[in-house]
């Protein structure tokens, strides 16, 4: 009985003597964080990377959790936007309070990300650097970056134009610095396309958003691509050389100003060389733009953007052979040509920014721009064509068709507008009021004549008949007032461990003097970080958007003996899109580096719908409020370092459209049901200096018909897009820590341009015999093409 009790005794003070070390070998840090004003800073991340332990700062700054004692205990403190600091604790004990000061970054180049910034709206933080070094075929870094994205699509390689969600090309709002930019009106096709007004050497930062978006962002129903323009720290130089074209760039810095300046001409020659119909290209876009910051002192801040764009598209085609079909069914379509088309798309754009900060946290600007366009298409094209059915040595159909377009239009918008911003602890408040002028002239005349087997199409004995014909000779004069007021409020739950809420809402409006409508857009998002999972971010949001009608929308057509007749629709409504959008974001390490995993389901009803045609990148409006309809879909990203330092995803798309006209129901034009994207960048094995970019896209072919028929007769689906392009980089010479060295990077790099060489289809062209059978000729993108560029960092 003595034993028992001396083992017992023991045991409970072997028992008592770990508890007690184990808690001698723990402790508590509590702390803040602020920046050098004094400001908490929220949301921080608070790391002891050797424990494995991660907490973040609450609204207040603050933080506690707890840790394992040890010699040197080293505590990291990170945020975006922030130099990193470490503190060292030796033997801590019992609890222990620190008091952090961060600092903003000196400079862009001096950026360690430590972690994706967490996403507390519907507008995702996109980085720039993914853009840079990426076999492309626009020059359009920003554009092609966008079109990687979960929900977004593009079936030409050579557009940067894109669809979010089912909505067409215009339903996309475009930023830079708060300032709405515009794109030319004609252009019909990714040939004719230039650069885009975003200069990927500019950009400061990306925020885009698919749907569900803020108040601030204009009247579209689809997505908004937020682009501020950084201003330069240091003088710098870029320069790019590629069979595609060429970049330069320069920053000049002084004591209260700085001002960068960037120059891009770019051709589309070499690929148009892979395309099936061959002949004279001669495509030239050239384009300058700048961005002069000025701070006389730190009440006052003075920005300016300016932007000239020639882009010229001359072509004389020669001759043409496509074969498609299956293998059981080829056909062979040849084409010899007369004629020449020369394009013309002029634009100016300027941006100034006046603001004045009337306290700490309050700041009054005022911003005015003005964006004009001049902007020509003529051609005359003749095509004798044979159509063959290659099995059987027949001749199908035989002909003639001729294009004929002599295409005007200028247009100009001045906008002015005040924003005035003001924020507190837990509210950022901005309200604005805008006024735009808008001048549009239109001069076009259009028409088609097709000849099969000696017979005019259509046929009718007593006349001749085209089969299209168009004139249009419109001006539009208009104003416009818009303006919003919204706010965002961020609370945490009253508990011990509290879950973080973000709450965003607000309210536009617009009235446009040319059918007198005014609209109402309340909208709404909510954002939570759950007390049960810090690394989990749930988001909601709803609101009624509105589609504001512009030129393209409200030109209405009638065709009158066979002659088309554009006039403007002065009773032409909005299009309204009720939004709702639930996402889901998760953050976790794999193999010891940050990933995200995001996703979000949505439904957007639609109703006063303008339906439209889509021929390669050509909208064309049916100028009449005659459909409703809705898109629903899942989108989802798996974003990470698959390799260090380096941004890699995949994405997932899944959507479903309808729209009825008339009782008929259809897909909308741009019903993409699923869509795969990945963009993986890697490291050489051994070489840290070659660096090797993939992109991957497979995505659901867009529904298709005769033309002219309208989109009830879009029976037919296009083949999926699918295209593959690789990037080699090698840095030759990396100076860049290197102090008073002039050359600071040289790359060398080489793309493959459709890897495979798979022969998408962009578009069809409609062969008509004498029975009026209608055969669909598959127009094809570029081949496999190989490009070459130098980059050079000063």
């Amino acid at each position: 009985m003595q034993t028992y009790i001396h083992r017992t005794m023991a045991l409970i003070a072997i028992i008592f003597l770990t508890c007690f070390t184990a808690m001698a070998q723990s402790f508590t840090l509590t702390g803040t964080v602020v920046d050098e004003d004094g400001n908490p800073v929220e949301l921080a991340t608070v790391a002891c990377v050797k424990q494995a332990k991660v907490s973040m700062t609450n609204l207040k700054g603050k933080f506690s959790m707890q840790l394992q004692s040890a010699d040197s205990v080293t505590i990291r403190f990170s945020m975006v936007g922030y130099k990193t600091r470490e503190r060292i604790l030796h033997k801590p004990s019992g609890k222990q309070t620190l008091r952090v000061v961060l600092t903003p970054m000196a400079a862009l180049d001096e950026l360690v990300v430590t972690e994706r910034r967490r996403q507390t709206s519907q507008t995702e933080r996109l980085d720039i650097e993914d853009a840079k070094n990426n076999p492309s075929t626009t020059g359009n870094a920003v554009e092609e970056l966008i079109q990687q994205q979960a929900g977004v699509s593009s079936h030409d390689e050579m557009s940067s134009q894109y669809n979010v969600r089912g909505g067409s090309f215009d339903e996309n709002a475009v930023y830079i610095n708060n300032i709405e930019v515009y794109r030319p009106f004609l252009v019909r096709s990714g040939q004719q396309e230039g650069l885009s007004v975003i200069n990927p050497d500019m950009v400061g930062s990306i925020g885009f958003s698919t749907g569900g978006f803020e108040a601030k962002y204009g009247d579209k129903m689809s997505s908004v691509l937020d682009i501020t323009y950084q201003q330069p720290k240091r003088n710098e130089a870029k320069a790019q050389l590629s069979l595609l074209g060429a970049s330069g760039f320069a920053a000049l810095v002084g004591k209260k100003w700085a001002m960068s300046h960037g120059l891009r001409y770019k051709t589309n020659k070499y690929l148009l060389g892979s395309v099936d119909t061959k002949g004279e290209y001669r495509p030239d876009f050239l384009d300058y733009q700048t961005f002069i910051s000025y701070r006389p002192d730190s009440l006052w801040k003075i920005d300016f953007i300016g932007n000239i764009s020639e882009n010229h598209f001359n072509f004389v085609p020669d001759n043409r052979e496509t074969s498609f079909g299956t293998l059981e069914e080829v056909k062979k379509f040849k084409v010899y040509f007369d004629g020449q088309e020369k394009d013309l798309f002029r634009t100016f754009f300027g941006a100034l920014d006046i603001t004045r900060q009337l306290g700490k946290n309050t700041s009054l600007s005022l911003l005015a721009s003005a964006f004009y366009t001049k902007e020509q298409e003529t051609y005359d094209i003749q095509g004798q064509y044979w159509l063959d059915d290659v099995n059987q040595n027949t001749n199908i159909a035989v002909g003639t068709y001729l294009e004929h377009a002599r295409n005007y239009l200028t247009g100009h918008v001045e906008n002015v507008k005040m924003l005035l911003r003001h924020k507190t602890r837990k509210h950022e408040s901005e309200g604005a009021l805008e006024i735009k002028f808008e001048n549009v002239k239109e001069r076009a005349t259009e028409y088609e004549m097709r000849d099969s087997s000696g017979y005019s199409i259509p046929h009718t004995p007593d006349r001749l008949d085209l089969i299209y014909s168009l004139r249009s000779v419109n001006e539009m004069r208009s104003r416009r007032l818009e303006g919003y007021i919204m706010d965002t409020y961020r609370f945490q739950s009253n508990t011990e461990r509290p879950s973080y809420y973000t709450l965003n809402y607000g309210l536009r409006f617009n009235h446009w003097s040319f059918n007198r409508e005014t609209t109402v857009s309340p909208r709404a998002s909510l954002s939570i970080v759950p007390s049960f999972d810090d690394n989990a971010t749930i988001r909601l949001a709803a609101g009624l958007y509105y589609q504001a009608p512009f030129y393209k929308d409200v030109r209405d057509t009638t065709t009158v003996n066979g002659t088309t007749i554009a006039t403007l629709n002065k009773n032409i409504k909005s299009q309204q899109s009720i939004q709702f959008v639930a996402g889901f974001d998760y953050r976790f390490k794999m193999l010891g580096r940050a990933f995200k995993f995001s996703a979000e389901a949505y439904y957007k009803h639609l109703s006063n719908l303008i339906p439209y045609n889509i021929n390669n990148v050509k909208v064309t409006y049916y100028g009449e409020n005659i459909a409703d309809g809705y898109a629903t879909g899942l989108d989802m990203k798996l974003y990470g370092e698959f390799v260090p330092e380096t941004g890699s995803w995949v994405t997932l798309s899944l959507m479903k459209t309808k729209q009825n006209i008339a009782g008929v129901s259809v897909p909308l034009p741009t019903d993409q049901r699923w869509g795969i994207n990945v963009h993986f960048t890697d490291y050489f094995p051994g070489m840290r200096r070659l660096l090797v970019s993939l992109k991957l896209a497979l995505i659901d072919g867009l529904p298709f018909g005769p033309p002219h028929k309208g989109l009830e007769a879009m029976q037919f689906r296009a083949p999926a897009y699918r295209r593959a392009d690789i990037g080699l980089n090698y840095l030759l010479i990396d100076r860049k820590n290197e102090r008073g060295a002039t050359l600071k990077r040289l790359w060398l790099s080489c793309d493959a341009l459709n890897l495979f060489g798979i022969s998408n289809v962009n578009s069809y062209y409609w062969v008509t015999d004498v029975s009026s059978n209608q055969f669909a000729v598959p127009n094809y993108l570029t081949g496999r093409r190989f490009n070459v560029r130098v980059s050079v960092e000063l």
